[in-house]
C-alpha cells in the first residue's frame, strides 16, 4: 500500500482572517513535497485550482521543481485539468519533470474538472465539458502511446497533428497516465474499458461505497481484455494527521470551515454545519481526521472494500498552519504507514 498527500497550494491567512501572498503559498507546499520525500512518503499529487486560496494553476510547473529536489517519492497531478488545456503541452511538462527525476517518478492523472473556473480563465463553454474531456484524453493517450516523437492525431477541439514532434519522450517511453473521478460510473466503465488506472477523490459519504464502482471498473477492463498491474485503483481523500485524535480534529476543522465558506461562494455549497463535520470526521466517514493508530486502521478497512493500492490525503485546506501540514506528513510517513503495512501483513 503506498501513501501519500496531495495538494492545491493552500494559501495560509494573517490572523485577521486575510490571506497570505499566494508566492508563499507555493514556497509551503515545495517544502512540504521535499519534507514527504526525506521521510519516505511513496507519492505527492499536485492538483490544479485557479484561485486565491488555492493557487497551484501548474501542477507540471510545481513537479518539476520538485523532481529535481527529491529521490524517491512518486510525484503527479492530482488532477491535470485536461478538458481545458492543451494535452500536447501537459504531455512535454510531465515529461520534462520525469527527466529531471531521473525517471519512473512522474505521473499524470487527468481529471475533468470540479474547479469549472478553468472554463472562463481559458476560454472554453462549460456546454463543451464530456466532449472537451474525451477527445482531449485520446489526444493524450495517442501522445504517451507513441512509440516515435512523431505523432498524428485529429479531432474537433484542437488542431489536428500530423507526423508533428512531440518532445521531449519520458525516460521510459511512457508516463503512467491515471483517470480521476470524483464517483463518476461512466468515468470508471471509461477507465477500465481504456486499460487506464483510476484515481477516486472521495471528499463526502461512506468511502465503502465506492466499492461498487471500482468493481464495475475492474469488471470493465476485464470485459476489454484488459489485465496486468495497470489496473489500479487509488483513493484521495481529506484528512490530518495529529499525535491525538483531538489535537487533529482541533486542528484540521478552522481549515474545513473556511473551505467550505470560500467554495459555497464559488460553487452554491450550503454553509458549514459542524455536525456534519464531525460526522465526517469519524469511521466510517470520509474524512481520515485522527491519531496514527485511527488512520492506519480506518485505511485497512477501506482497503478490505475497495482493494486500493494508494491512500493519500489533502491535509492543508483552508489556511492550515504549515508545521501542522508537515508534522502530518510526518506522521503518516513514520507512524501511519509502518502501521498500515503489519495491519495487511497480519490479513
Amino acid at each position: 500500500m503506498e501513501l501519500g498527500a496531495y495538494s492545491f497550494g493552500d494559501t495560509q491567512r494573517n490572523p485577521d482572517g486575510s490571506l497570505r501572498p499566494t508566492a508563499e503559498a507555493i514556497r509551503n507546499l515545495f517544502e512540504a513535497i521535499v519534507l514527504a520525500d526525506q521521510n519516505g512518503l511513496d507519492y505527492f499529487g499536485v492538483g490544479e485550482h485557479h484561485t486565491l486560496d488555492m493557487p497551484a494553476s501548474s501542477p507540471g510547473t510545481v513537479i518539476a521543481a520538485a523532481a529535481a529536489a527529491t529521490k524517491q517519492i512518486k510525484l503527479g497531478s492530482g488532477a491535470s485539468i485536461i478538458s481545458t488545456d492543451d494535452p500536447v503541452r501537459v504531455f512535454q511538462q510531465f515529461a520534462i519533470a520525469d527527466a529531471v527525476s531521473g525517471g519512473g517518478r512522474v505521473e499524470i492523472t487527468a481529471g475533468r474538472g470540479s474547479s469549472v473556473e478553468t472554463f472562463p480563465l481559458f476560454g472554453y463553454d462549460l456546454n463543451d465539458y464530456d466532449r472537451l474531456y474525451a477527445e482531449k484524453l485520446d489526444l493524450l493517450m495517442t501522445i504517451n502511446n507513441s512509440k516515435t516523437e512523431n505523432v498524428t492525431w485529429s479531432g474537433t477541439v484542437r488542431p489536428s497533428l500530423d507526423e508533428l514532434a512531440v518532445v521531449p519522450r519520458p525516460v521510459n517511453g511512457s508516463l503512467p497516465v491515471w483517470v480521476a473521478t470524483g464517483g463518476s460510473a461512466p468515468s470508471s466503465v471509461r477507465a477500465g474499458k481504456l486499460g487506464l488506472p483510476i484515481s477516486y477523490g472521495i471528499i463526502g459519504g461512506a468511502p465503502a461505497r465506492f466499492a461498487t464502482l471500482a468493481d464495475l471498473y475492474r469488471a470493465s477492463a476485464e470485459q476489454a481484455g484488459h489485465t496486468g498491474e495497470n489496473i489500479k485503483v487509488s483513493v484521495a481523500a481529506l484528512g490530518l494527521i495529529a499525535p491525538t485524535k483531538k489535537e487533529a480534529m482541533e486542528r484540521f476543522y478552522p481549515g474545513w470551515y473556511n473551505l467550505n465558506i470560500v467554495m459555497g461562494k464559488l460553487r452554491g455549497w450550503p454553509a458549514p454545519d459542524k455536525r456534519r463535520f464531525l460526522a465526517q470526521a469519524e469511521f466510517p466517514g470520509a474524512y481520515y481526521v485522527g491519531d496514527p493508530d485511527e488512520i492506519a486502521q480506518r485505511i485497512v478497512d477501506l482497503h478490505g472494500h475497495m482493494g486500493h493500492m494508494r491512500h493519500f490525503l489533502q491535509m492543508d485546506i483552508g489556511g492550515l498552519p504549515q508545521e501542522h501540514f508537515l508534522e502530518s506528513l510526518i506522521l503518516l510517513a513514520t507512524e501511519v504507514k509502518p502501521r498500515v503495512e503489519r495491519l495487511l501483513a497480519g490479513k
